[in-house]
């Protein structure tokens, strides 16, 4: 919803310190929010597959080039994929070595049935079951030491780094003697990276949350070598890998980075790796990868990357298809069609406008079980968000309708909405145009619209920021017709919301502040002598159908 600006409209106040709701520091998730990602991994890797099936990654061939050695042989290999997923780097390894005994193991039981569910699936070469190796003992399903090759494959990054060393020891219980782990994840200064730490997604050192819940931890040579040490793992080879991905329609490059080594079991190790040789980690715009260790140096000209449409739209900005959802909302006779963002990414949007609020849904429908409130009046509303059905509502009645957001993601949704519901005559009397809260441009902007002032204003939801508040009353207060004929016609100010971390209390005293007096409330608590105005908009029965027993409304006045 909006982002109030706080420069003050008292002239004889003093201007309050700039105040942004949608955050630009670098503050990282709360506490909350990090125990829930810990809590909940499970239940968001499960959303992930249940949402992409096996369409999100694609597979992987070029394992037999990358370690191609490691899974020829006379004798068969058993292989132990961590992280399956649905099956993108198996399939292929089985494909290419049909001799491979193949376990795999998720997290997510749901990728595990994509798995069980894949066309070259049979339980005679695979062993598929859901697990949670940092709690599950592996060897319950799997006999100790008996397995040859681990693959593990942008799934540590998943994991809390305070956790990792509890995968590799579990992993350890079926190593073979002489057995190696193949590793391959995301490396320290991949664009995703840079992307996260301007979005308050931090949950630790390089460690972050994204859109979806799912988490990601970006490795430094360092960290990951002392990692598999400490855990009894000698250092077979090692590099840092970049590749510029580019999107030409957009003409945009990115550098992508992983991390690609091979480990084994300490004291088996007849590599030609010194723990003092030099690990190679190359800069973003080199094209080579030096490898220590017993292979030769390669070129990354023809390397494949683990790029999906989707990863691709994470790392560019650019919003996908899947980050979005389609709203059917029926506000009376009248259907709306409103795209919002999908539920799924609510959670960690900083925009509070990119969703529909339970506070819109019911305003809406009193506006439209009641047209009067708004029939040949010029209505302001501020906040409204990107779905903006009470405007709509409102432009079937009103003279003049503004629909207001401070956020410009909001406001870009907000237009495509209204012009993909609305039609004339009520589009032409609906302007959608920007306004934080206090701040004078847009004020005067807004005046340049409607220079007698509103009529009637409206705000949904638009009370959850103590520092919005003073800026609110005081915009609302230069906005407002101050023009009327009688007390009939005397300009409204209306707040619909669920009380959250602003009390009433402190509502109620910043309205005074600027000369607004409460008249009517709603559901309880009316003031004294209250015309119960709020009450008699209520069709009977309507409690019934109202979206949340916790919503409020307050009517006001200027005094």
């Amino acid at each position: 919803m909006a982002s109030p600006a706080p420069h003050s409209l008292e002239q004889e106040q003093q201007p309050p310190q700039k105040l942004q709701i949608y955050s630009t520091s670098n503050t990282g998730v709360s506490s909350f929010w990090k125990e829930k990602y810990e809590r909940d991994a499970k239940k968001y890797w499960d959303i992930f597959y249940k949402k992409h099936q096996d369409k999100f990654f694609k597979d992987r061939h070029y394992l037999d080039k990358e370690w191609g050695q490691y899974f020829s042989g006379a004798d068969s290999k058993v292989l132990l994929e961590v992280g399956c997923g649905a099956g993108n780097t198996i399939f292929p390894l089985v494909a290419t070595y049909p001799d491979i005994y193949v376990h795999a193991c998720d997290f997510s039981p749901r990728a595990v049935n994509l798995v069980k569910a894949h066309k070259d699936f049979n339980e005679a070469q695979f062993n598929a079951f859901a697990c949670d190796l940092t709690i599950d003992d592996l060897s319950k399903e799997i006999s100790p030491s008996s397995v040859d090759i681990v693959t593990m494959i942008f799934i540590l990054s998943a994991v809390s780094p305070e956790k990792m060393h509890l995968i590799l020891q579990n992993v350890k219980k079926v190593l073979k003697p002489n057995s190696y782990v193949l590793f391959r994840d995301y490396a320290v200064g991949d664009l995703a990276q840079e992307r996260f730490t301007c979005k308050d997604q931090k949950i630790s050192e390089n460690f972050y949350a994204r859109g979806d819940g799912t988490r990601a931890y970006y490795f430094s040579n360092d960290f990951l070598t002392t990692l598999f040490k400490d855990n009894g793992f000698d250092l077979e080879e090692i590099s840092v890998c970049c590749k510029q991905v580019e999107n030409r329609s957009r003409e945009i490059v990115m550098n992508r980075r992983w991390i690609q080594a091979v480990f084994r079991l300490s004291g088996t190790s007849n590599s030609s790796f010194s723990n003092n040789a030099e690990i190679k980690d190359d800069l973003p715009n080199q094209n080579n990868v030096e490898v220590k260790g017993n292979i030769q140096n390669k070129t990354l000209n023809n390397v494949e990357v683990d790029m999906s449409e989707g990863l691709a739209a994470e790392m560019f900005g650019i919003s996908p298809s899947h980050d979005s959802e389609v709203l059917e909302v029926k506000v009376k006779d009248m259907i709306f069609k409103i795209n919002v963002l999908s539920k799924e990414y609510q959670h960690t949007c900083k925009s509070t406008g990119l969703m529909l609020w339970e506070s819109a849904r019911m305003m809406a429908a009193l506006l439209a079980d009641n047209p009067t409130l708004v029939k040949g009046k010029k209505v302001l509303e501020l906040g409204c968000g990107c779905a903006g059905i009470c405007s709509m509502v409102a432009a079937t009645s009103a003279n003049l309708i503004v629909a207001t957001d401070g956020d410009g993601k909001a406001l870009e949704l907000l237009l495509q909405n209204v012009t993909s519901n609305l039609t004339p005559p009520s589009l032409a009397k609906l302007i959608v145009n920007r306004l934080e809260w206090g701040n004078r441009e847009d004020i005067l902007a807004i005046k340049e619209l409607n220079h007698g002032g509103f009529d009637v204003i409206i705000g949904t939801d638009v009370t959850y920021v103590s520092e919005a508040i003073s800026p609110l009353f005081a915009s609302a207060k230069e906005l407002m017709a101050s023009n009327y004929n009688g007390e009939d016609e005397k300009p409204a100010l209306i707040l619909c919301h669920v009380l959250r971390r602003v009390d009433e209390p402190y509502i109620l005293s910043s309205a005074s502040q600027f000369g607004f007096n409460l008249i009517d409330k709603w559901p309880s608590g009316n003031p004294v002598n209250s015309p119960h105005i709020i009450s008699s908009w209520f069709p009977e029965n309507a409690y019934e159908n109202i979206p949340s027993s916790a919503l409020n409304i307050m009517y006001f006045q200027m005094q």
